[in-house]
């Protein structure tokens, strides 16, 4: 079954990255999301659409708060707002569920928020697909890497054979 979901936490090309290695994810879009009222704001984001019946949105939601820092207030959360954004009020408690079950794989509290998708901006043409685009630059060899090795090495039935490949021919290079 197709699905919509939004995610934003930490720096969108970072989350493009990690969530166009996921089986099931059919399109990530990279930008900004904006919800209602306190959260209106656009904050860096991904729009995703995703086969749920290949990919569940515990898995989803797990992946999301494991490859960012899901449980810091840091002073950047206006930029990097730590969320997950639903289209549907019977996604909003299948999301509000999958959130409280997973705290438990946390020590210090998840502060990501379930939120209402407002709207969305997508980024220009040059800065989508950045990882794709600059693997071997030092802001994806100090910051996307490390999510990626993360994504990996925790979440491996979710991921394809094209990230094994990406992260081994990156382990070669570095030899």
């Amino acid at each position: 079954m197709k699905s919509k979901i939004g995610f934003g936490g930490g720096c969108h090309w970072c989350t493009e990255a990690v969530f166009q290695f996921i089986e099931g994810v059919s399109k990530v879009e990279q930008g900004w999301i904006s919800s209602v009222g306190d959260e209106e704001a656009y904050s860096e984001a991904v729009l995703l659409e995703v086969d749920t019946e290949q990919v569940s949105m515990e898995s989803l939601v797990a992946i999301h708060l494991h490859t960012h820092s899901s449980t810091s207030d840091h002073p950047m959360r206006t930029k990097y707002r730590s969320a997950i954004y639903y289209f549907s009020e019977s996604q909003k408690g299948q999301l509000e569920d999958i959130l409280a079950q997973q705290q438990n794989d946390f020590e210090k509290k998840i502060i990501t928020r379930v939120l209402p998708f407002g709207q969305f901006k997508i980024n220009k043409e040059k800065y989508r697909d950045y990882y794709q685009k600059n693997k071997t630059n030092s802001f994806c060899n100090s910051y996307i890497h490390p999510k990626l090795r993360t994504l990996l090495a925790r979440f491996s039935k979710n991921v394809g054979a094209s990230l094994r490949e990406e992260l081994s021919d990156k382990k070669e290079k570095s030899l």
